[in-house]
């Protein structure tokens, strides 16, 4: 969704094995022709593990799980994609003070280390469109203003599943008459993660946001600050810390500052949600074949 590092290459390199033989002559070749295979499979082992999993991948054919009741006593969470899988704000039940920053390598072991949470607030798509764009990311480029380019378009639901981004570039072309941009194609594997899990039964409400419109929500105005710039940080600190929530005073080793204090921004988001208070774009959200409301949460 954002342009920002959470969308950079989730591609990785390979991990070389290596193996040793044994004995003499012919058999001390053959051995290390066995370590060397074997190095290579290893290689080729941590190299497939690398890649995301997203590729080839079918979709998930269930109906969206039951929606959770509000527990008025749960945590909420906020949670944002990152490079190597989500970073996450847990706020208590007050929904003030200093929430504690998680990092995941998944998005269901992220919720489970948050425990009690009754709301979630995530800044992947929740509800893929099947022939043209959303009206959640028509409507929040426009309510951002300045910050119009950190809201990507969403694929549709054909292409965020198609193998290649060529393929991608096809599909969406055919049916929207727009390609995919590389960051909304690369954040693909966090899609499907995504829309895999909300076809459980879930113990938590789950809703989409996004972190620059939550900013402009909370200031009442567009922010024009760039947010991985110190001013754009301290505003953005400030900003939240109107509302009652003091993001950490630096972000844990491994986690970007503005993938902390987007999260801590979505947290607010999943407090509102739990208290009733928030608002959407659109308004009324839309629903497409997945059957999962979509719309983006303030």
């Amino acid at each position: 969704m954002t342009g920002t590092p959470w969308w950079r290459r989730l591609f990785g390199g390979g991990a070389r094995g290596e193996g040793a033989g044994s004995g003499r002559g012919p058999a001390r070749s053959g051995g290390k022709a066995k370590a060397r295979s074997h190095a290579h499979e290893k290689g080729k082992s941590a190299q497939a593990k690398s890649q995301p999993k997203a590729q080839g991948k079918a979709q998930p054919t269930g109906r969206p799980g039951r929606r959770a009741s509000i527990d008025p006593s749960g945590s909420v969470l906020g949670a944002v994609a990152s490079r190597s899988g989500w970073v996450g704000a847990h706020l208590d039940p007050s929904g003030h003070g200093t929430p504690a920053i998680l990092a995941a390598s998944s998005f269901a072991e992220l919720v489970d280390r948050a425990a009690g949470i009754t709301a979630v607030a995530v800044d992947v798509p929740v509800g893929l469109p099947d022939d043209g764009p959303r009206e959640a990311d028509r409507q929040t480029r426009a309510f951002v203003g300045p910050q119009a380019a950190s809201v990507y378009t969403t694929p549709v639901r054909e292409a965020v599943y198609a193998a290649t981004y060529g393929e991608a570039n096809t599909i969406n072309r055919d049916k929207v008459g727009s390609g995919v941009s590389r960051q909304a194609y690369e954040l693909r594997g966090r899609i499907m993660e995504l829309d895999a899990h909300l076809r459980q039964d879930l113990g938590y409400v789950v809703v989409e946001t996004h972190p620059e419109a939550c900013f402009a929500e909370l200031a009442g105005s567009t922010v024009a600050s760039r947010r991985r710039s110190a001013d754009g940080s301290s505003e953005r600190r400030a900003l939240l810390a109107a509302a009652g929530i003091h993001a950490p005073t630096a972000a844990p080793v491994g986690t970007a500052t503005e993938e902390m204090l987007d999260a801590c921004a979505a947290a607010w988001v999943a407090h509102r949600v739990k208290t009733d208070q928030s608002r959407t774009i659109p308004e009324q959200p839309q629903t497409f074949s997945d059957g999962i409301p979509s719309a983006i949460h303030l």
